[in-house]
C-alpha cells in the first residue's frame, strides 16, 4: 500500500481513558514512514459527512503527552447511527483526504461502523484497512478479557459504595437503607465490581445485577436480613435490572438511535428510586439513594494506572495491526497468566463482525448460587485490575464507666 493518511474517531461515551487510547494511535502513527498525515473526525463519524477533520500531526508534543491522562473524549463523540445513503459520502471523503488507515474507539456499534465502512470502501475500489480499538466502561465487549474503560470506572464504583458505606454505617440511625445504582445497562460488570471493596461492615450487602432476575420477595427478605445483622443495609443495583416479565425495574425505558435501552431516561424513575420506594413501603425506613450515571465515565481522579496504560497500548497495537494490512479487527486483551501467577496482558484480535452481533453478560460462575453476590472466581478476575483499597478504621466504641 502506498503512503496514505490516518483517521481516527471516537464513538459512544467516553471513558477516564479512552484519550490515552487516541493518544496511542496518533503516537505510533505519526512514527511510521506509511503514513503521511494522521487526521481526527470530529464528533465521531459526523465529522466525516461534514467535513470536519483536524490534524492531529499539528498539536503540540504537550497536548498529544496530555492526552493520556485527560478525562472525555478530546475529539468529540457521537451516536449518529450510519444509514445506507451516508457511504457515498463518507467515500468522498476518503479519498478526498488520502485515507488508507481507519481506526475509532468504542464498542460493539462502533466496530460495526468501521466494518462497514472498510468493506464499502473496498468494494467501491478504495483500499482501506481499518482496526477497533476496544472502549467501554460497560466491560460488555465480545471477545476480550476486559476493555480499557472499565478497570477505571469499575474503581469509581467500588469507591464510592465502599465510602458510601462507612458513611451509612455511621449514621445508621438516621438513614437505615442507602442505594447505589450503576450504569452497564443488561451487564453487572460495574455493580459487581463494589464488592471488591467490601469492608469489615459488609458492605455492600445486596448485589442486584442485570444477569438475574428481580424479585421483589426475595430481594425484601435480603434487605431485612442484611439490617438485622449490620444494622444498616448498603445495595448496590444496576440500572437494568428487569423482573421476571421481562420489565425493567425503573419505571420506563426508551431507546437510542442503535436499539440500546436508556433506562429510567426521559423522566422515568430509575431503578434506585423504585427500590427507594419498596424498602419504605415495606419497613418504613428512610434511605438514601446515589446515581452516578456518567460519572464514572470520566473521573480520571480514580483512574487505575494499569487501564491508562493499556488504553494507550491498544491504540499503538492497533496501528501495527494495521501497518501490517491486518484489517477488519478489533484489538483484544487476554490474560497471559494462571490466576496464581502475577497479572500479565497480551493482544489478541476478533473479527469486528464478530464484536458487532454479541454482548458479554457476567458469566455464571461469577454470581453467586443465590443472585444477590459475586464468587471469589469474580473477585480474583476483577481485584488485579483495580489496584488497593484504603483501609478505613471503626471505632471499638467500647462503653464509659462512670
Amino acid at each position: 500500500m502506498p503512503v496514505g493518511n490516518v483517521l481516527v474517531g471516537q464513538s459512544g461515551g467516553p471513558t477516564s481513558v479512552i484519550n490515552s487510547s487516541l493518544a496511542g494511535v496518533v503516537e505510533t502513527a505519526l512514527k511510521s514512514k506509511a503514513v503521511g498525515r494522521v487526521l481526527g473526525m470530529r464528533f465521531g463519524i459526523e465529522g466525516v459527512l461534514n467535513d470536519y477533520l483536524v490534524d492531529l500531526g499539528s498539536e503540540s508534543a504537550a497536548v498529544r503527552t496530555g492526552l493520556k491522562h485527560t478525562p472525555g473524549s478530546a475529539l468529540g463523540s457521537s451516536r449518529l447511527k450510519l444509514k445506507d445513503e451516508h457511504f457515498p459520502a463518507i467515500l468522498k471523503q476518503l479519498k478526498k483526504y488520502n485515507i488508507r488507515y481507519f481506526f475509532l474507539c468504542g464498542g460493539n456499534d462502533t466496530m460495526d461502523t468501521i466494518n462497514r465502512v472498510t468493506q464499502y470502501a473496498n468494494e467501491n475500489g478504495h483500499e482501506l484497512t481499518g482496526v477497533g480499538v476496544p472502549k467501554t466502561v460497560d466491560n460488555d465487549l465480545f471477545g476480550t478479557d476486559h476493555t480499557p474503560g472499565y478497570p477505571s470506572a469499575a474503581r469509581y464504583v467500588a469507591m464510592s459504595v465502599l465510602q458510601a458505606g462507612v458513611l451509612a454505617r455511621d449514621m445508621q440511625k438516621v438513614d437505615q437503607f442507602v442505594i447505589f445504582q450503576s450504569i452497564g445497562r443488561s451487564a453487572g460488570w460495574l455493580p459487581a465490581a463494589s464488592a471488591a471493596a467490601r469492608s469489615a461492615n459488609g458492605a455492600p450487602h445486596v448485589l442486584l445485577l442485570p444477569e438475574r432476575t428481580f424479585d421483589k420477595d426475595r430481594f425484601l427478605q435480603k434487605v431485612a436480613d442484611a439490617h438485622k445483622k449490620y444494622g444498616f443495609v448498603s445495595i448496590v443495583c444496576g440500572e437494568g435490572i428487569k423482573q421476571a416479565d421481562g420489565m425493567p425495574v425503573s419505571a420506563s425505558q426508551t431507546k437510542d438511535k442503535f436499539g440500546n435501552v436508556e433506562f429510567g431516561a426521559m423522566g422515568g424513575t430509575s431503578a434506585a428510586v423504585a427500590l427507594h420506594k419498596m424498602i419504605s413501603d415495606a419497613f418504613g425506613w428512610r434511605g438514601e439513594f446515589q446515581i452516578s450515571e456518567s460519572l464514572p465515565m470520566c473521573a480520571a481522579d480514580r483512574g487505575v494506572k494499569l487501564d491508562f496504560q493499556e488504553a494507550f497500548a491498544c491504540g499503538r497495537q492497533a496501528v501495527k495491526l494495521a501497518l501490517k494490512g491486518h484489517g477488519g479487527v478489533m484489538v483484544t486483551m487476554q490474560r497471559a497468566n494462571k490466576p496464581s501467577e502475577p497479572y500479565r496482558m497480551e493482544f489478541g484480535t476478533i473479527p469486528l463482525g464478530e464484536v458487532a452481533v454479541h454482548e458479554r453478560p457476567m458469566p455464571d460462575k461469577y454470581i453467586s448460587d443465590d443472585g444477590f453476590d459475586v464468587t471469589k472466581a469474580f473477585l480474583n478476575y476483577v481485584q488485579p485490575l483495580l489496584g488497593e483499597f484504603p483501609q478505613y478504621v471503626s471505632l471499638a466504641a467500647k462503653k464509659a464507666k462512670a
